[in-house]
C-alpha cells in the first residue's frame, strides 16, 4: 500500500451463524498461518482455488498475500480463535481502475458467509483506492464462488473460456447493493442475538446475599418470572440460592450457559467476561456500572476475543416474555407483562417507566433490553430482531446517543414501514445534552440532526416519555387517520372548545360538516344539540344517541378521525348511561376511521377502554393528549403513504477532480482551512453548481478592468473584500453594491484597502445581481451522523430569522421536496406574494448537487451558500464559503461490530 491508499484498521463482524470473525489487512507474520490454512485444504478445494492440486500455488499465494505492501495491493484475512479462515486480495492491473481479486476459506468454514464478508470490506477498501471494476478468474464448475459474485449486489458480468469463466464485478455502491449488505447484516445480527434474547441457559454471576444486591434481585426476577430453561448461580462460597443451584466460578458449572448475568464490581467485570469466554459463554449482560477506561477496554477485548454479544455495562437487564421462556433477567421491582411492544432505552429510569405504562395500558412487551452504557448491542440489532420476532408490533426507543446512525436510519426506515418506531427526543436542550453526554459517555446531537434522522426514518419522535405511551396507545389500538380532518363531539361546549383548540394547535383541522351531515346528526341528538364542529350533543345525550352519533361522523368520508371529549353528568348518573360504552359496542367500528376519547378528571393520563369486539379506544385525561397522539398518527399514515424516494443521477460531477482539489489543499493546510474563492468557485464547478460570474482582483487597476467587463445591463457592480479567515463580511462591512463608473469602483477599493490594511489580500468582483428572493443552503459534517443538508431564509438576517430546514444527506427527490417546503418562507419561492414562482427545478439541482458534493468529500466540515438568489429565470450562489478539514469517515454501511 502507498500513502495514497487506505491503511485498514482491525474490525469484528458477524457470520450467518452469528458467531464473530476478526478482519484485518494480511501482515507479513500471518505467513505461516494462510499457508497452513491453503495446505490443510482438501485437493478439490485448492483445485478450484489455483486449478491444480500442486502445492508451490498456495506457497505463492501466501507470499503475495503477506508479503510486504506493494502498489496497489490489499490483502485482508479473517481469523477466529486465533486461525486464519479466510482471506481476499486484489492487486490493480492497470490505469483503468481495475484489480484482479483473488479468494479463499478454510476447509470447515464454509457457508457461513466469510467469503462474501471479505468481498464487502475489499470493495470498500477498494472504492477509496479508486479501484472501479474487480475482475476474478474461476472454474466454470466452481459454482459455489460464482454465486458468492452472483449475490454479492453488484453488477457482475461472465466470459467464458473453455473451462474458464472470467467474472467482471462493477464496484458501484447503488441501492441494490446496500439493500444486498442490509439482508446479510440482518441475518447475522438476528442470529448473534439468539443466545442472548432465547438462551437455553443462564448463568447469574455475582449473585449476592443481602438482600438488595443486584445480582439477587435478577436471580430473583429469573426464577420468580418462571424461566423455562436451565437458570444456574455463581457465588464463590455458596451451593444455592433460592433453589437455584450455584457453582463457585463459571468454569466449574455443570453445563455452559448461552448466557451469563454480570453482577459484579467493575474491577472484577474483566477476569469475569474473560472466564465466561474460555467457557463457551455466547453472550452477556453486565448491570455493573463504573468502569473505568482500562476496565471497559478489558470487558469489550473479550466479548470481541471470544464471539460474545454484550448488553450493557451500566443496564437494568433484559426481558423476553415468550411463554415457552418467560425470562425476566432485570432488578425491575415487577416483571413485565406480556405483550406485543419491543422496548430497548439506554436508561434504567425510563425503562422502568415504560414497562410499567405498557403493562398498564395492556399492551405488553415483547422483549425489553436494557442497553446501557450500549458497548455493543444497540438500538439498531434490537429493531432488526424485532422485525425477526414474529410478535412484536410496535417499537419504542430511548436512545441518548447514537454509534451509527446512517445505519440505523436505513433500518429504521424499513422497519418503520412494518410497524410504528417511536422514540423520546432525548437531549433536546444544551443541559439535556449535557446530562446525557455525561450518562452515557458518549456525544450526544445537535436537536436539528436528530429530529432530520427521526423525520426522514419514519419515526415517530415524542418530547417526553408520557407522550410516547399516549402515542403509543393509539397506534396500537386504532387504524391510522387518512388525513388532519377531525371531528369533535363533546356533551359540554367549553371542552369542545378546549379540544378545537389542542386540534389546532397540533396541526389538525377541524372542517365544516356538510349539511345533510348536519340533518343527520341533529335527527339522532336530544333537542337543543348544535351539530357544528365541534357537535355539541348537550349534557342530556344518552348512550344510544352518542353512539349513532359517532357512527355517522366515523362513516363520513370527509372526517379522518373523531375525537369525543366528556364530562361526567348527573344526568348520565341518573340514567345510568356510562357515555363511553357509547365508543366501544359497535363491531369493526375500528376498522375504519380512528376514534379517541377525552375524558376530563380521568385518573390516568391515558388508559385503553376494551371494546366488544376485542379492540380498545385510547381513552386521555386531556384534549393536548389526545391531539397530540392524533398528530403522530396523521403523521406516520402521511410517511407511509410516500414512496421511499430515490436518489437522482446528476450529470456534469466530477468527483475525482473535486477530491484531487481537496487533497492538494490539505497537504498544503494540514490544519484545514477555509478555501480561498478560486478555490470555492472551482469546486462548485465540478459539481455543476451555478455560481454568478466574478473575477479577482488585487489592485485597484485590476478591480476597474474587471468591473467593466463584468457590470450588469444596469452598469453596477459589486466589490467583496477578502481575506483569509472573513467568515461575515456584511458584519464587516466588507461589501460595496451598487458600483458605477471608474471612480465608485476606485473608491470603493482604496476604503477596503484603507480599512483591512495588513488583512485584506484581494476583493471579488461581480456584476449587481438581479433581483430575487434570497435564501441559504449549507451543510455541516456532523462528526457521527454524517453531512446534514440545510436550507431556507438567506442574507443578512439568516441566523436572526432561523427559518431553516434540514435532512441528512444523501438526499432523495422527497427529501429535497421537504427541503423546500418546510421553512416558513417556501410560499414566497412558489409565488406568493405576486412575483411568480421562482426556478425550482434549479433550485432543487442546487439542493441535490451540494448533497452530492458533501457526500463524496468528508474533509468538507462546512459549506454556506449565502445568500442564493432564487427567480424565475434561474438560481445562483452569490457568496461561497467552504471549510475543509482533514478527516477520514468509515463507511457507515460496511458491516462491524461497534
Amino acid at each position: 500500500m502507498t500513502d495514497n491508499e487506505p491503511t485498514g484498521r482491525t474490525v469484528h463482524a458477524l457470520l450467518t451463524d452469528g458467531t464473530t470473525v476478526r478482519i484485518r489487512p494480511a501482515q507479513p507474520g500471518d505467513h505461516a498461518r494462510v499457508l497452513r490454512m491453503f495446505e490443510e485444504m482438501s485437493p478439490e478445494n485448492l483445485r478450484l482455488r489455483f486449478f491444480s492440486t500442486a502445492r508451490n500455488s498456495a506457497r505463492q499465494a501466501a507470499d503475495r498475500c503477506c508479503g510486504a505492501a506493494g502498489l496497489g495491493h490489499r490483502a485482508l484475512i479473517a481469523e477466529a480463535a486465533g486461525q486464519v479462515i479466510g482471506l481476499a486480495e486484489y492487486e490493480i492491473t492497470g490505469a483503468s481502475g481495475t484489480a484482479d481479486i483473488g479468494m479463499a476459506v478454510a476447509d470447515g468454514h464454509h457457508h457461513l458467509g466469510i467469503g462474501t464478508l471479505l468481498l464487502e470490506h475489499l470493495v470498500s477498501a477498494a472504492r477509496e483506492a479508486s479501484v472501479t471494476a474487480f475482475t476474478a478468474d474461476a472454474l466454470a464448475e466452481n459454482h459455489e464462488m460464482l454465486k458468492v459474485f452472483a449475490d454479492l449486489g453488484l453488477r457482475t458480468a461472465r466470459h467464458f473460456e473453455g473451462p474458464e469463466v472470467r467474472c467482471t464485478v462493477l464496484l458501484d455502491q447503488d441501492e441494490t447493493y446496500l439493500s444486498a449488505v442490509e439482508e446479510r447484516g440482518r441475518t447475522a445480527d438476528v442470529a448473534s442475538l439468539r443466545p442472548l434474547l432465547r438462551p437455553d441457559s443462564i448463568a447469574v454471576v455475582g449473585v449476592g446475599r443481602k438482600p438488595g444486591s443486584v445480582g439477587r434481585a435478577i436471580l430473583h426476577n429469573l426464577r420468580t418470572g418462571g424461566f423455562t430453561r436451565r437458570l444456574l448461580a455463581v457465588n464463590p462460597s455458596a451451593t444455592s440460592f433460592m433453589g437455584v443451584h450455584a457453582c463457585p466460578s463459571v468454569s466449574s458449572l455443570p453445563l455452559v450457559p448461552d448466557l451469563a448475568v454480570l453482577a459484579v464490581p467493575a474491577a472484577a467485570l474483566p477476569a469475569a467476561a474473560e472466564e465466561c469466554g474460555k467457557s463457551g459463554v455466547r453472550a452477556l449482560v453486565v448491570a455493573s456500572a463504573g468502569l473505568d477506561a482500562a476496565q471497559a477496554d478489558g470487558l469489550l477485548a473479550a466479548c470481541r476475543t471470544y464471539g460474545m454479544r454484550l448488553v450493557g455495562p451500566n443496564c437494568l437487564g433484559i426481558a423476553n416474555t415468550e411463554s415457552e421462556l418467560s425470562l425476566d433477567a432485570t432488578f425491575a421491582a415487577s416483571h413485565p407483562q406480556p405483550g406485543t411492544a419491543g422496548v430497548a432505552v439506554q436508561s434504567g429510569g425510563v425503562g422502568i417507566a415504560l414497562l410499567d405504562g405498557l403493562s398498564r395500558l395492556g399492551i405488553g412487551v415483547s422483549s425489553f433490553v436494557s442497553l446501557g452504557d450500549k458497548y455493543d448491542v444497540s438500538g439498531n440489532d434490537m429493531l432488526q430482531w424485532w422485525e425477526s420476532d414474529g410478535r412484536t408490533d410496535l417499537a419504542l426507543l430511548h436512545l441518548e446517543s447514537f454509534g451509527n446512525p446512517r445505519a440505523f436510519s436505513r433500518t429504521a426506515r424499513r422497519v418503520a414501514r412494518r410497524m410504528p418506531v417511536l422514540t423520546v427526543d432525548a437531549g433536546r436542550t444544551e443541559a439535556g445534552r449535557r446530562a446525557a453526554a455525561s450518562h452515557t459517555a458518549a456525544a450526544a446531537t445537535r436537536t436539528m440532526t436528530r429530529r432530520a434522522l427521526f423525520t426522514q426514518a419514519g419515526i415517530t419522535a415524542t418530547r417526553t416519555v408520557a407522550e410516547l405511551l399516549e402515542a403509543a396507545a393509539l397506534l396500537h389500538a386504532q387504524p391510522l387517520p387518512a388525513g388532519n380532518r377531525v371531528a369533535v363531539v363533546t356533551n359540554a361546549g367549553g371542552a369542545g372548545v378546549l379540544a378545537a383548540d389542542a386540534c389546532a394547535e397540533a396541526g389538525l383541522v377541524l372542517p365544516p360538516l356538510g349539511a345533510d351531515v348536519i340533518d343527520g346528526l341533529l335527527a339522532v341528538l336530544p333537542e337543543g344539540a348544535i351539530a357544528g364542529n365541534p357537535v355539541d350533543t348537550t349534557a342530556a345525550v344518552s348512550e344510544e344517541e352518542l353512539g349513532q352519533c359517532v357512527d355517522r361522523l366515523v362513516k363520513n368520508a370527509a372526517i379522518d378521525a373523531v375525537l369525543v371529549i366528556l364530562v361526567p353528568t348527573a344526568v348520565a348518573a341518573a340514567t345510568g348511561d356510562d357515555l363511553t360504552r357509547a365508543l366501544l359496542r359497535e363491531p369493526g367500528r375500528s376498522t375504519t376511521r380512528p376514534v379517541v376519547a377525552v375524558r376530563l378528571g380521568q385518573d390516568l393520563p391515558v388508559r385503553l377502554l376494551s371494546a366488544e369486539d376485542g379492540g380498545s379506544v385510547p381513552a386521555y385525561a386531556d384534549p393536548q393528549s389526545a391531539a397530540r397522539a392524533l398528530a403522530h398518527a396523521v403523521d406516520r399514515a402521511r410517511w407511509l403513504a410516500r414512496p421511499p424516494g430515490s436518489i437522482r443521477e446528476l450529470d456534469g460531477i466530477e468527483t475525482d477532480a473535486a477530491r484531487a482539489l481537496v487533497d492538494m489543499f490539505l497537504a498544503v493546510h494540514p490544519d484545514g482551512g477555509w478555501l480561498a474563492p478560486r478555490e470555492c468557485a472551482a469546486l462548485l464547478s465540478c459539481y455543476g453548481i451555478p455560481q454568478l460570474p466574478w473575477a479577482w482582483a488585487e489592485t485597484e487597476d485590476d478591480a476597474v478592468f474587471a468591473a467593466e467587463r463584468l457590470k450588469g445591463p444596469d452598469g453596477l457592480a459589486v466589490l467583496k473584500a477578502h481575506w483569509p479567515g472573513l467568515l461575515h463580511k456584511s458584519e464587516q462591512h466588507a461589501v460595496h453594491l451598487d458600483l458605477r463608473g471608474d471612480s465608485q469602483v476606485r473608491a470603493a477599493y482604496r476604503d477596503f484597502e484603507t480599512r483591512f490594511a495588513g488583512l485584506l489580500t484581494g476583493v471579488v468582483v461581480q456584476p449587481l445581481a438581479e433581483r430575487g428572493i434570497e435564501l441559504f443552503a449549507g451543510v455541516v459534517q456532523d462528526e457521527v451522523f454524517g453531512p446534514l443538508v440545510l436550507f431556507g431564509l438567506g442574507g443578512t438576517a439568516t441566523e436572526v430569522l432561523a427559518d431553516q430546514a434540514a435532512c441528512l444527506a444523501p438526499l432523495t427527490d422527497l427529501d429535497v421536496h421537504d427541503l423546500i417546503t418546510a421553512p416558513r418562507c417556501a410560499p414566497l419561492l412558489f409565488g406568493q406574494g405576486g412575483n411568480g414562482p421562482v426556478d425550482l427545478e434549479r433550485l432543487e439541482q442546487l439542493l441535490l448537487r451540494l448533497s452530492r458534493m458533501a457526500c463524496d468529500l468528508p474533509q468538507l466540515t462546512k459549506a454556506d451558500f449565502n445568500p442564493v438568489l432564487a427567480r424565475p429565470g434561474g438560481v445562483t450562489a452569490l457568496d461561497v464559503r467552504v471549510r475543509l478539514l482533514l478527516h477520514k469517515v468509515d463507511n457507515p454501511y460496511l458491516r462491524r461490530l461497534r
